[in-house]
């Protein structure tokens, strides 16, 4: 999207090469890094801000966007085509192809889950996680809905010539249609710093899970990894700098092509939606004897909700690995996802059953131990500073 901006500046039909994108990706990785790194205490401001300018945005879209096409002389799509026209620019049957349209919106609200790696720092965490994720996706729903219908009703009624953009980014060549040069390079800034915000959002998440899976013994390093800085407001430090390296290691994939790219962007659906299913599943077949309601409980609901969800999210795995441009696939267009999540779970599981079982005994209690009794796997972390985001008395471990 940043190369975008550049591109519409230019105006001589510039696009980045590969090189020069993966040199900006690893930039802003490093800069999350260190964001994540330094501004701990300020992230609970920092999500308050990133979600009221996301708002902003989408209103200023769906204003914008028709005002600019109508005064540029254009005219709006007929309704029909925003909601019965239907553009296959694959080899599947339309109907498949359908389906597979649903990954963007997959991909899209995917991280709805950063509120459960988030809830050790959240205040009353059993209530206040379940009602992050149903407003996340909830809002997700009304909001999209909304700024896709303007987007359908104001784009280039050519999908080719949209999908081909010289910006690189599609929604780059919606607003330069709509709003020109200045409206586009505006709007793309905007949506820049919502974007950098997110990424930020997610590498703090991220640091949060794998440090939980640290402290548990259940990572590679563990001992290594779990450690808090005491000198950098309680952050782990450590687990944010390993994450900025294998997400720099990762993204070396979009160097060869874009599939590649499109099998790391995939990766990501796949392997949530399996995280998220195992647990559902295993709570349905296996667990429903041990299986204690929360504060967050849908009563007769919950069984059939959990089966949809399992239902839905086997489905979401399956439509992540096929190719999305036909069923005859070329190297240069070939679906590698199932390679590379096939690499990681195997790598997983055989990590498991060759080392982690050995020593690997579940999630670990931090703050409800004393430090006499606290076992080696167990940290325990001054409480007017554990790791600070919102309260530091506000651990919860139980919603791990």
């Amino acid at each position: 999207m940043i190369l975008s901006c550049v591109s519409i500046s230019r105006g001589d039909g510039w696009s980045a090469s590969r090189g020069v994108i993966y040199a900006v990706y690893v930039g802003l990785i490093f800069f999350h890094g260190l964001c994540g790194s330094f501004s701990g205490r300020l992230m609970p401001k920092i999500q308050t801000f990133c979600i009221y300018i996301n708002i902003a945005l989408v209103v200023a879209t769906v204003i914008a966007l028709p005002v600019g096409k109508v005064t540029r002389g254009g005219s709006l799509n007929a309704g029909n085509y925003v909601y019965g026209h239907i553009d296959n620019e694959t080899t599947w049957p339309t109907g498949w192809a359908f389906m597979l349209a649903w990954l963007a919106p997959i991909w899209s609200i995917g991280s709805f889950d950063s509120c459960v790696h988030m809830s050790e720092e959240a205040m009353h965490a059993s209530k206040a996680v379940p009602l992050g994720i149903v407003w996340s996706a909830g809002s997700a729903f009304v909001l999209g809905f909304l700024v896709l219908s303007v987007i359908a009703a104001t784009m280039n009624p050519d999908v080719s010539a949209t999908i081909n953009t010289k910006f690189g980014q599609p929604m780059a060549q919606i607003y330069y249609d709509a709003l020109g040069r200045d409206g586009a390079l505006g709007f793309m800034a905007v949506l820049c710093v919502i974007q950098f915000l997110i990424g930020l959002s997610l590498i703090v998440a991220a640091s949060r899970q794998a440090w939980a899976f640290s402290r548990d013994g259940a990572l590679p390093f563990s001992r290594f990894f779990r450690h808090v800085s005491t000198r950098i407001q309680y952050q782990p430090v450590r687990m944010i700098c390993g994450l900025v390296v294998v997400s720099v290691v990762l993204g070396l994939l979009c160097l060869i092509n874009s599939a590649a790219a499109n099998a790391l962007f995939s990766l990501f659906v796949a392997s949530n939606y399996l995280s998220w299913g195992t647990p559902i599943f295993c709570r349905l077949v296996w667990g429903q004897d041990r299986f204690t309601p929360g504060e967050f409980y849908t009563g007769r609901l919950s069984r059939p909700i959990a089966w949809v969800a399992v239902v839905y999210l086997i489905f979401g795995v399956t439509l992540s690995v096929f190719p999305t441009e036909g069923p005859n696939p070329t190297p240069s267009n070939m679906n590698y996802t199932i390679v590379i999540n096939g690499f990681v779970w195997f790598g997983c599981m055989a990590y498991y059953f060759l080392f982690a079982r050995r020593w690997y005994i579940g999630p670990q209690m931090t703050v409800e131990e004393s430090f006499s009794t606290a076992s080696d796997n167990i940290i325990v972390v001054p409480v007017p500073h554990a790791l600070p985001t919102e309260t530091p008395a506000s651990f919860d471990h139980k919603e791990e």
